[in-house]
């Protein structure tokens, strides 16, 4: 394996250095500002320059020929949301699914999945590092942020790790060398929803310096536990970060960062039921039950009546090398990073105590995982006829993850006389094939994701109003998983030795591990011309890939093959009267072979009865396109008003599962067509040495699916053919409706900015959504539900020093 990465980085290396002038991924910016941006002047009426690193030098977002929203970190205070998920809320074009595998969509695209061996289609960056975990979503607490730019298409050729659907990559502030300063904020509003968070930066010499922030925060949630008297649905999280800077030399910089954070929430699926006689209604004896101790379903339920408390617990720590080193004009750069994740998992499916239903009341699990990450880089100076950058990239993800399944898939696990049931069904057990020998009643997993690469970039400008840009990556990936069978004593749970029974997912494959490794060139082509000093249009061809690999469904082996992604994006931007407005527009549309995507394959529990298991397999044909604009206007000093739009066409354009299953024509789960929003920023002097400062902002979002019209529909019972072959949901009931949240914030603040407090609100007009749904067999529909679907008043104050 290290033989085969080895030879394919040398060739792909060799390949970037003869002809071919390759460039690393240019990102430029088409809605310039988040819908919670605000833009500070230009003097006292024009709008100041936004300025990203997305090529990994600072270039102006306007003059880069692609699109990325950036958010400045007040921004994202001023917005009043801490989890960097809500981005969905304030990016247009931004999705976030917590269903399947927790990761983020952008343009209605991403492979969320809860298999180890998949690659995500949306990495997190954090300060160049790609956080490409599984359950990992990159940075917990939005605390001391620069900003956080998301990069629309494609972005596999700088940012590495096979970004077919975009980036969203965040920078962290740095230490500065000679300054003492640091920023105290502290706020409390409705449903204990806590916000506090310090940071301090310190001068050790004159070439060095640390910068060290420290957070706690969360939110009780809405619903109850009604048997066990305790809150359903709360968020808390805390963690501590660092950097030290050191500069032994004017051409030599070095950052050394570190980080610590933990998260806990129990937003668990709880009941909604469904109308009688539906495909997924619960038994009418379970929610009589449900009815009786309290808990009443329905689309806005928030309860449940579950006897065990649910939890989903994350844990990372790690740290990072930055080493910069100036050879005259060129610059010479390093990252090195090592990171790890544990993710605890405990939410027993029931919805009811145990005396009284024991559907799966044992069903918990441990994923940790350690990555280790190397990239270097070598760029030249800007600005003349010819900038270039060529790089290599190693990436080494491990994971392991052990889950236990355990229940009597419906009789109560006591009988009324206290006697426990004799048998347990190991849904995650299995048994050999031809000695029918319980093989374990618990699974392991253990999974190695390794990849390396070789990139360029090249941007040629034979005139001063014109350039091109050409950009490769050479990606070699090797997955591999091993699935595996463990015997867990169930007497400290369940305080009785019970019968375990395999179901009929049962028997395993006699192979039990299987990888898939190969190599693949994407590339980017993306000329540009100015119109005048304040108008450029462009144009940008890329293509992108994800490897394969290897999933184990009901405890069959099931490979699946590489994703890859043509793209071509269109696009203006401009800036207007003066500086006083800036419009963005941009077209793009997206076209996927083999999308890795995730399927509900039902699962048969052994008893006449089955569970929906997610996996992934490989649509032909998927397509996204869609048309993005975005308008910022400075009307006068005090006040900036923006606004953006979104329209996104996410469907299978080929997809037959089988031959009673035609998808073709399906709209993607969690992706609206339409996203929106607007922003209104004010800020003045009032006297008395104050400045009054006010913000709003609204995001809508269209509605969404959230499983595919056919896991509802031929699974279940049959979907609705249409006369064009596509396939219409058999229910209402995966379908989110459409809805927007407005949020606000109004403060008072000294003229040096050394305090301010105020008031804010999120999702003012108290709009109720759901965040999921899921079908669990006997236990009829479930959703998720958010902190943020119900309205928070509160207050805050900052100290800055």
């Amino acid at each position: 394996m290290r033989t085969d990465l080895f030879r394919a980085l040398t060739a792909s290396v060799a390949t970037l250095s003869c002809g071919f002038g390759v460039t690393e991924q240019a990102f430029a910016q088409n809605a310039d500002t988040a819908p919670v941006q605000t833009s500070e002047a230009s003097g006292d009426t024009g709008l100041a320059d936004i300025v990203v690193t997305a090529q990994r030098r600072q270039e102006k977002a306007q003059s880069v020929p692609i699109s990325i929203t950036s958010v400045s970190g007040q921004a994202l205070e001023d917005s009043g949301f801490t989890s960097l998920t809500d981005l969905q809320y304030v990016v247009p074009g931004v999705q976030y699914d917590p269903t399947q595998g927790a990761a983020f969509q952008i343009r209605g695209v991403g492979s969320t999945s809860f298999d180890f061996s998949n690659a995500k289609s949306v990495n997190v960056v954090v300060d160049d590092v790609v956080m490409d975990a599984q359950r990992d979503n990159g940075l917990i607490g939005l605390t001391d942020i620069q900003r956080v730019d998301v990069l629309m298409g494609p972005q596999g050729t700088l940012f590495g790790k096979n970004s077919t659907s975009g980036v969203i990559a965040i920078t962290t502030n740095k230490p500065v060398i000679g300054q003492f300063s640091g920023t105290a904020y502290a706020s409390y509003g409705e449903r204990n929803d806590r916000n506090t968070n310090a940071t301090v930066n310190l001068p050790i010499s004159e070439q060095a310096a640390l910068r060290l922030s420290a957070f706690a925060l969360g939110q009780d949630g809405k619903g109850r536990y009604v048997v066990l008297d305790r809150n359903l649905g709360l968020v808390s999280e805390w963690g501590v970060r660092g950097k030290l800077l050191f500069q032994p030399a004017p051409s030599l910089e070095l950052v050394l960062a570190g980080e610590y954070t933990h998260h806990i929430d129990t937003a668990i699926r709880v009941p909604v039921g469904g109308p009688a006689g539906s495909t997924f209604a619960p038994a009418a004896a379970l929610t009589a039950a449900q009815i009786a101790l309290g808990v009443v379903p329905g689309p806005e339920n928030a309860d449940s009546a579950d006897g065990s408390l649910g939890h989903n617990t994350t844990t990372n720590k790690g740290g990072s090398l930055h080493v910069n080193y100036e050879m005259g004009q060129h610059t010479l750069t390093s990252i090195t990073a090592y990171r790890e994740t544990t993710f605890d998992n405990d939410t027993p499916a029931d919805l009811l105590p145990r005396n009284v239903y024991a559907y799966i009341p044992f069903n918990s699990g441990r994923l940790k995982t350690n990555k280790f990450s190397e990239e270097i880089h070598f760029a030249s100076p800007t600005g003349g006829t010819i900038e270039y950058l060529v790089g290599a990239f190693y990436n080494k993800l491990n994971a392991k993850q052990t889950q236990l399944q355990w229940g009597t898939l419906g009789t109560p696990l006591l009988s009324p006389a206290g006697v426990p049931s004799p048998t347990l069904y190991a849904v995650t057990g299995a048994f050999d094939p031809i000695t029918k020998a319980m093989l374990g009643n618990a699974v392991l997993f253990d999974a190695t994701n390794e990849a390396a690469a070789a990139f360029g970039q090249v941007k040629i400008t034979p005139a001063r109003q014109f350039s091109v840009t050409f950009g490769g990556r050479y990606n070699y990936d090797w997955n591999s998983q091993t699935i595996s069978y463990i015997n867990i004593d169930p007497r400290p749970i369940t305080g009785y030795s019970p019968i375990f029974v395999a179901t009929g997912a049962g028997p395993t494959e006699a192979f039990r591990t299987g990888s898939k490794k190969g190599g693949r060139f994407t590339y980017r082509i993306a000329p540009q011309f100015a119109i005048n000093r304040d108008v450029m249009v462009y144009a940008s061809y890329a293509t992108g890939y994800k490897p394969g690999g290897v999933a184990f469904v009901g405890n069959r082996y099931d490979p699946y093959n590489p994703e890859s992604v043509k793209s071509w994006e269109i696009g203006l931007k401009s800036e207007l009267f003066d500086r006083r407005a800036r419009f963005n527009l941009a077209a793009f549309s997206s076209k996927f072979t083999d999308f890795q995507a995730t399927i509900l394959t039902p699962v048969s529990t052994g008893i006449g009865g089955f569970i929906l298991a997610s996996a992934i397999g490989n649509a032909p044909g998927l397509r996204s396109r869609g048309v993005e604009a975005s308008l910022t206007v400075k009307p006068a000093r005090q006040i900036t008003l923006g606004g953006s739009v979104t329209y996104t066409d996410a469907t299978f354009t080929d997809y037959v599962a089988s031959p009673t299953a035609n998808y073709t024509g399906t709209r993607l789960t969690n992706a609206p067509e339409w996203q929106a929003s607007v922003t209104m920023d004010y800020a003045d002097e009032i006297g008395a040495g104050l400045n009054f400062k006010a913000h709003l902002d609204y995001g809508y979002r269209s509605d969404t699916q959230t499983v595919t019209g056919a896991m509802l529909g031929d699974i279940l019972a049959p979907a609705v053919s249409n006369a064009d072959g596509t396939k219409t949901p058999n229910s209402t009931y995966s379908r989110i409706p459409g809805y927007g949240l407005l949020n606000g914030r109004v403060s008072l603040a000294k003229l040096d900015g050394a305090v301010e407090f105020g008031v804010y609100a999120r999702n003012l007009l108290n709009t109720y959504y759901s965040t999921g749904w899921q079908i669990y067999g006997p236990l009829g529909l479930l959703h998720y539900t958010s902190p943020n679907a119900y309205r928070t008043l509160g207050a805050f104050a900052k100290i800055n020093f």
